[in-house]
């Protein structure tokens, strides 16, 4: 047995923060107490100053593994992930091919087992003609379905009505949608490019992909799952609009419908397009600052119940291209807790409502088997923290495979100083242990 035990920590966990001693025996936090642990530990960790939280689970990821190694791929985007303080992930079926099979979706599983830093799990991809695969997909060991009702690559967008009532109707996991109406978006391109040619300003983007389409797409998604009872899950939340589709007053392990914010609809506004350009263009696009101050509210008042990333990294040369060439996505994981961190500092949310948001409501919204809080007898996710640790985000520590950040050149007065997986030292102040991988995702499930 091995055993870790970490030292006068103050505990961020289940709206407390509080100074104790943990104790890991193998992969499992065997002891919490605040009173001094008497053991001769394989590993002591001294963690005094520093602030302890439950491993982070981002819930919606895109390392572009099989098919866009060149953007991205599990092991490299998986470290970044652990430097950040998030220990597990949802990775999202829109590779190269289309995870639209069962045989497809466990290669992804089976990568990961042998490159994965971090805890894993792997979506489902629902087409408009694979509903037979799709039903096959056991809800135990996959964390759900992901549907776009919006445009994507390949064969991913699913805009037919009868495809969508099926899908609504007899899946029994977790449904996960990009919600924008296709429709509405042609449209609008359609005015902006007669206007513009191919040189559209990066600024027309929260235009194009407009409040309208999201809220037209997101509003027929929880009619479809009111009207089924399905267990919806609505991914990254763009507009204020889109809040009064949320129930606030169920208890979330009570929610059928459910909501997640983003890094980036948190932290920027349209008013970065002139700065930021296409390296803040994403789907859906980022919005005004009353839409980003408004998801801070929703986030704080529970109308929106988890917090992820959307990390999708793309090159450096493809974002520099022209609006209708450069493509939509940006790296974020390494800096997501950084940045919610950041949003402490400024006081605009508490330490406790973090890791709620990050952790433990990520972890009851899917129903993940003893991970999201740091309690006796679950895995040992956990990340030590430096909130007095300030840094520059800088080509030099950036560990996406991309090598560019949205957040190059800001400084963050927080540092990930620990990140321990299932129990394992995985990165101690910039140096990493690879020798153990993390372990797939389990989920407590009929």
């Amino acid at each position: 047995m091995s055993t870790t035990l970490i030292k006068n920590s103050t505990i961020v966990n289940e709206g407390k923060n509080f100074r104790a001693n943990v104790l890991i025996e193998n992969d499992i936090i065997s002891k919490i107490s605040e009173s001094e642990i008497n053991t001769n530990a394989d590993k002591i960790i001294d963690a005094t100053g520093l602030f302890l939280f439950p491993g982070c689970i981002d819930d919606q990821v895109h390392f572009r593994e099989p098919g866009l190694l060149h953007k991205g791929e599990i092991y490299t985007e998986a470290k970044a992930a652990v430097a950040g303080g998030i220990t597990s992930y949802m990775e999202m079926p829109n590779t190269i091919p289309n995870v639209f099979t069962q045989k497809l979706l466990e290669e992804k599983y089976e990568r990961a087992k042998e490159v994965s830093l971090a805890n894993y799990s792997f979506f489902m991809g629902a087409s408009n003609d694979n509903i037979e695969e799709v039903l096959k997909t056991n809800p135990k060991n996959v964390c759900g379905i992901k549907v776009f009702m919006g445009s994507s690559t390949g064969n991913m967008l699913v805009d037919k009505r009868e495809t969508l009532e099926a899908l609504f109707s007899k899946c029994k996991l977790l449904i996960a949608t990009h919600c924008e109406d296709e429709d509405i978006i042609k449209s609008n391109m359609a005015i902006y490019k007669e206007k513009y040619g191919e040189n559209v300003p990066m600024e027309c983007h929260p235009l194009i992909r407009s409040e309208e389409a999201c809220y037209k797409s997101s509003a027929l998604a929880v009619e479809l799952a009111k009207k089924h009872n399905t267990r919806l899950h609505i991914l990254h939340i763009s507009t204020a609009k889109e809040l009064a589709l949320f129930d606030n007053k169920t208890p979330l392990k009570q929610k059928r419908i459910t909501a997640e914010a983003c890094i980036h609809h948190l932290w920027f506004s349209d008013e970065d397009y002139k700065t930021k350009g296409a390296f803040i263009k994403w789907n859906p696009a980022v919005k005004t600052s009353v839409d980003r101050d408004a998801i801070l509210q929703g986030v704080l008042e529970n109308k929106i119940d988890v917090i992820a990333t959307d990390h999708a990294p793309h090159t450096l040369e493809e974002k520099q291209q022209t609006y209708f060439k450069a493509p939509s996505g940006g790296p974020l994981i390494q800096h997501s807790l950084i940045a919610m961190l950041e949003l402490y500092h400024k006081g605009k949310i508490s330490l406790e409502k973090i890791a709620e948001k990050m952790a433990h409501a990520v972890a009851d919204c899917f129903q993940i088997e003893k991970r999201g809080y740091i309690r006796e007898g679950y895995f040992a996710d956990l990340v030590l923290v430096d909130l007095k640790a300030s840094w520059t985000v800088e080509e030099s520590n950036i560990l996406y495979k991309c090598g560019w950040s949205p957040f190059d050149g800001l400084t963050f007065h927080s540092k990930i100083t620990h990140t321990l997986v299932n129990g394992n030292l995985v990165y101690d102040n910039g140096k990493f242990d690879e020798r153990k991988k993390g372990q797939r995702l389990l989920f407590e499930r009929e």
